[in-house]
């Protein structure tokens, strides 16, 4: 039961790190899974054997997220986009409560006011910008394998980082929609054993996946650093990114008109979120 709960934790995480506005770090704080994770993956060396008890289950879970709930997912937001932006606005939201828990246990500081309405107005301005440049070009040279390894970076900051919302950089950039095309080819190409669309889409993607890789570890680390020297301080920032969160995922919605159904059935899907961030947060952490 355990086992599969995991593998829940970790298919919402890989849904959310495809969805514009939604943060894999801030539902992975939601579901009191964030503390464990980065100390699995800064502890691969020292802890192996826990590390990867801790990170199979939850790394299966991503894959199928990705690859399979990823598909269902986007129709329901192309069909129900304010009851699907709510139910996830109810899972990062969930969270809170968890996160007020080391705070409440300090005195308030400057410091951490601070740090909580800096990380606030980036994330809720960051959607905001509407930046609308032109869509990246993918090709087979090295200044594309370069690129892209500077974007597996900037992913992994981003799926560490909680409350920012990695496709909405790679929106920003330009790279977003590009870069899904490429993975979807890719998968397309190996579920019908097409030679050139697997090259291509290994060739164009490895370069992502490394700098993914290398990126995770070193910033888990920095994260890892703050948490043991500078707890409060660092919840504090984090509390700011996960109650900015919801503006990333509404600002998705801009332009869009809703009829009273879609707000009335938006309501439950948000209680629904809320539901389900609390039963799946880890109450034995």
């Amino acid at each position: 039961m355990r086992l599969l709960k995991e593998i829940c934790r970790g298919s919402l995480l890989g849904v959310a790190n495809i969805m514009p506005g939604v943060s894999g770090g801030a539902l992975a704080i939601s579901m009191g899974i964030y503390d464990k994770i980065i100390y699995a993956i800064t502890h691969l060396r020292k802890d192996l054997k826990n590390s990867i008890r801790i990170l199979t289950p939850i790394g299966i879970g991503v894959v199928l997220g990705f690859a399979g709930l990823s598909f269902v997912i986007r129709w329901l937001f192309e069909e129900y986009p304010l009851q699907t932006n709510l139910l996830f606005v109810g899972l990062v939201m969930g969270g809170i409560p968890e996160i007020l828990k080391p705070i409440r246990a300090e005195k308030v500081r400057a410091a951490g006011i601070l740090a909580f309405f800096f990380f606030f107005f980036l994330v809720a301005v960051l959607p905001m910008l509407n930046i609308s440049g032109k869509e990246a070009v993918m090709d087979l040279s090295f200044v594309t394998a370069v690129k892209m390894f500077g974007i597996g970076i900037i992913s992994a900051a981003t799926m560490v980082v909680p409350g920012v919302s990695g496709s909405m950089i790679l929106l920003l950039i330009g790279y977003y929609q590009p870069l899904l095309d490429e993975i979807t080819g890719c998968i397309q190409g190996f579920l019908t054993m097409n030679a050139d669309q697997m090259i291509r889409g290994v060739l164009i993607l490895a370069p992502a996946v490394l700098g993914l890789g290398a990126g995770i570890i070193v910033i888990a680390k920095i994260v890892e650093y703050l948490l043991a020297h500078h707890k409060t301080t660092s919840y504090w920032g984090i509390l700011g990114l996960i109650i900015a969160s919801p503006v990333g995922i509404l600002a998705e919605m801009r332009g869009m008109s809703f009829d009273a159904v879609s707000v009335l059935t938006g309501v439950p899907a948000l209680l629904i979120g809320l539901f389900a961030a609390n039963r799946l947060g880890d109450k034995e952490s």
